[in-house]
């Protein structure tokens, strides 16, 4: 039987294809996108001392807000308050600096001696327990004869200790050049620190004026939006310089006062030390304890397990006191997220990358919260918006 309608068949699928001029403005995005990344790994050191500076410069911004209350312009306020910062750092470096270089000195010239200390110690444990955990080859020299090539003679085991001091101090500088690479010219660092007090003067005497420019970039009927999460970010940022700032003043003089009690030799230096490097948290309390336990053992081992045990016994103060007193509701962050930032930026980038690790994730933080968990998935979330 013949169908009287019959339906018409559908039209053969149509190849889209791509027109040259398509083919040319992906080609353009991909190699700009490119020529953008290979310039991000170039000038990475001057971003983050940028970064630096912007965030030195919402707390001036702060200062200059409270000076501008008392008819004061914006730009002298926050001339001033950087001046008067940087006075008070030199001042204090002048007054401290002759016992710093010779506590500095003094904890150069004590660092191989403190490595002999644990040579000889290893030395005369090798035996015990510590050479069952370590690989240390305990077995005695075989005596050589005429008729031994020396090639064949076993070393003993005091030989492979009596290189430890020089394994660790390579291993020390291979890592200090690492981290600290872009500190290897007087001039990049004289022109770092102008640039971030220039940036913190700046952004300090005219924050407004660098947030409009990042909301004309935004399209209008979003821009409500991305003032609230500026606004968020730079909030979260003050606080935390805030936070950091009073935690090294603290770190540091608690720890002079720990260090002096204990008679621990170079106790200013450690403990200017350990306030500078409280600015990387987690990290940074490993890195300064580690040349204090070693002038610890210059005295006896007993002294550099009370300097570890009071190191600890700060950390537990910092974090379980201090931050949270000072912190409250401010920056939020997973532990286990922040030691995973610090890890790959320290990595990546070095003591740079570690130094701005926390700040350049708290801020991510900030957006993610507001820009996906709250607008895209739905869910609420409290920021420092809501305290």
């Amino acid at each position: 039987m013949i169908e009287a309608n019959p339906r018409p068949s559908p039209p053969p699928p149509v190849a889209v294809a791509w027109r040259s001029a398509d083919i040319l403005r992906t080609a353009a995005l991909v190699l700009g996108l490119y020529l953008l990344l290979r310039l991000l790994w170039v000038a990475y050191p001057l971003l983050f001392l940028s970064f630096l500076g912007m965030l030195f410069g919402l707390a001036v911004a702060r200062g200059a807000d409270s000076l501008e209350r008392l008819r004061i312009p914006r730009g002298i306020g926050a001339t001033l308050i950087v001046l008067t910062f940087l006075g008070a750092l030199v001042g204090l470096g002048f007054l401290v600096a002759p016992k710093i270089r010779e506590q500095a000195g003094e904890l150069r010239n004590a660092v191989p001696e403190a490595l002999d200390k644990v040579e000889g110690w290893m030395g005369r444990h090798q035996d015990g327990l510590l050479g069952q955990m370590l690989p240390l080859d305990t077995a005695k020299p075989t005596e050589q004869t005429p008729d031994t090539p020396p090639a064949q003679a076993e070393s003993h085991p005091s030989d492979k200790l009596s290189k430890l001091p020089d394994s660790l101090s390579g291993q020390l500088g291979a890592v200090t050049r690492y981290l600290f690479s872009f500190l290897s010219s007087t001039v990049s660092v004289i022109a770092g620190v102008i640039l971030i007090l220039f940036l913190s003067i700046y952004i300090g005497a005219a924050p407004d004026l660098y947030r409009n420019g990042l909301l004309h970039l935004v399209p209008q009927r979003a821009r409500p939006r991305a003032e609230q999460v500026l606004t968020a970010i730079s909030m979260t940022l003050r606080r935390w310089l805030l936070t950091q700032l009073v935690a090294m003043l603290v770190i540091g003089v608690v720890t002079f006062i720990v260090l002096s009690l204990l008679h621990v030799r170079a106790a200013l230096a450690l403990a200017i030390l350990a306030g500078l490097f409280e600015f990387i948290p987690m990290l940074g309390p490993i890195l300064s304890g580690v040349p204090a336990v070693a002038m610890g053992l210059l005295d006896s081992p007993q002294k550099a397990l009370f300097v570890l045990i009071a190191y600890v016994a700060i950390q537990f103060f910092e974090n379980h006191l201090l931050i949270p007193l000072l912190m409250k509701e401010g920056v939020d962050l997973p532990p286990v997220l922040t030691l995973i930032g610090l890890a790959l930026m320290g990595l990546i980038f070095g003591f740079l990358g570690m130094l701005v690790a926390v700040p350049f994730l708290a801020a991510v933080m900030v957006a993610v919260k507001l820009l996906y968990v709250e607008d895209v998935m739905g869910d609420e979330v409290t920021t420092v918006l809501d305290t």
